[in-house]
């Protein structure tokens, strides 16, 4: 994994290299920087899990239950695949034709009432309460402050839907999109290597403020990679 931070060299580098999606899935990459708390920083943070589930979940359906949720003092967190949630209010890119599982509603909504935007706005997937871990009891809800971390990359985002309860592992269109994973519910993702970091007791309010959500996060993500 390479964790070096990036220079105007690399970056400028990165603008100039030609997509190495295929031509049908090509995107338009979104704008991003990594902020003042490295992948690296944050990744050394929860390299051990003292696990809060009291079982472990599976990444897709027939997968092996091998995924604990793990927890800190400020966080939970766990290490999963990202299947893309495309939920929500209905846009070019997230609607019932680009995926064939389209809901038009998510767990949490807008300050306006209505489903948070999967295509705009960055959240994530918790899987629903049940017995075998409830987000509920850990200070987490809508709106809690996120750090998803994939390779080099830090994308702040907000608990912003529920799931299957026994599958872990989701995030929204623009999630998927910041951290350069292919962001199509049809067949994108990443099979493995997302890290999934919620801060306790957090909301960002109105949630889809995302805004706050990545001031917030690199407050949050600096005060967790230096240990309190």
């Amino acid at each position: 994994m390479r964790v070096q931070s990036l220079t105007l060299a690399v970056a400028s580098a990165a603008l100039l290299a030609p997509t190495t999606y295929p031509a049908a899935a090509r995107i338009h990459p979104a704008v991003w920087r990594e902020g003042a708390v490295s992948a690296a920083d944050l990744l050394a943070k929860v390299r051990d899990c003292a696990p809060v589930s009291r079982g472990r979940y599976r990444s897709d359906n027939g997968a092996p239950a091998n995924i604990p949720v793990c927890g800190t003092r400020d966080a939970v967190f766990w290490k999963a695949d990202m299947d893309i949630d495309c939920d929500g209010s209905p846009g070019p890119r997230c609607n019932s034709g680009t995926d064939p599982y389209f809901a038009a509603s998510t767990a949490y909504a807008q300050s306006d009432g209505r489903p948070l935007s999967a295509e705009r706005l960055p959240f994530i997937v918790v899987p629903a309460p049940s017995s075998l871990w409830d987000y509920r009891e850990h200070g987490i809800g809508g709106g809690s402050v996120v750090a998803v971390v994939y390779r080099d990359r830090v994308q702040y985002a907000v608990v912003g839907d529920t799931g299957p309860q026994g599958i872990i592992g989701e995030a929204s269109y623009a999630t998927a999109k910041g951290l350069g994973i292919r962001p199509d519910p049809h067949g994108g993702g990443a099979p493995s290597g997302v890290t999934y970091i919620v801060f306790k007791n957090t909301k960002v309010s109105p949630i889809e403020d995302h805004a706050a959500a990545v001031t917030e996060g690199e407050r949050l993500a600096r005060r967790f990679a230096d240990g309190g």
